[in-house]
């Protein structure tokens, strides 16, 4: 069964920002995409800027895979929208957080945190070393015990998320902070990924490996939750006599 993904790209820094725009001139969504090519997987892309912010209902019914990257507008994300995600996440629909994204509305929510990390941005980027934690994960098929990328922006611990159900990805940065960066999470019926590297200003979605991360996530999040039931309030008029 093909998988119907779609890539939700806030799209802002492409537009403002030449050197955004040098690295990903067919915009951050472009380049995922890019990435997935050959995959078997049915892709849209969206905006904030699109009709009813990139995701109308027609859209978002028929994703399987809602990928989400924002930054600099989070708060224009409209409140209705997030509802409406939050409630297909809760019904099965896989959703797969990069980078920044960690402040949107959409994550916040679904953590009951305020996901708040620590941070540095340097203008030439540093070294971030990327640990495969859970090697025997689906997410983690096929890449080596870890992968470096030469030039990110440092996330760090204390990263506020609650205990992730599964830590597949550590980041060590050369300045000498950690980051669980590569965490799992089960909501409702819904699969849940979030992984950290992918800053604006630098080439992180054009590299190999993390182009194959998003690729296992998006097959792990499409995998159904074992059990086939819509949870529910269930109402007893009557109490349980033992």
């Amino acid at each position: 069964m093909t998988i119907c993904v779609t890539i939700w790209n806030e799209g802002r820094h492409e537009k403002i920002h030449s050197e955004v725009a040098a690295i990903y001139p067919d915009r951050i969504d472009g380049a995922i995409s890019a990435g997935l090519a050959g995959e078997g997987f049915e892709i849209q892309r969206a905006c904030l800027d699109d009709i009813d912010q990139g995701l109308p209902t027609k859209t978002l019914d028929a994703t399987d895979v809602l990928l989400w990257w924002g930054h600099i507008a989070h708060e224009e994300v409209g409140d209705q929208l997030v509802d409406r995600i939050q409630s297909r996440v809760l019904g099965g629909m896989g959703l797969i957080v990069l980078h920044s994204g960690h402040h949107s509305k959409i994550f916040t929510r679904l953590m009951g945190t305020n996901c708040n990390l620590s941070w540095r941005e340097l203008p030439e980027g540093e070294l971030e070393r990327v640990w495969v934690v859970a090697p025997s994960h689906p997410i983690a098929e096929g890449l080596p015990p870890y992968f470096e990328v030469p030039q990110s922006e440092m996330y760090g611990e204390p990263f506020d998320i609650p205990t992730p159900d599964d830590l597949l990805f550590l980041s060590w940065f050369k300045g000498g902070e950690v980051f669980r960066s590569g965490c799992a999470f089960q909501r409702g019926r819904g699969r849940i990924f979030y992984f950290g590297p992918g800053h604006e200003t630098f080439p992180i979605y054009h590299n190999i490996h993390v182009q194959r991360i998003i690729i296992n996530a998006i097959r792990w999040t499409k995998q159904p939750h074992a059990s086939g039931r819509i949870l529910e309030n269930w109402h007893r008029a009557d109490p349980i006599h033992i």
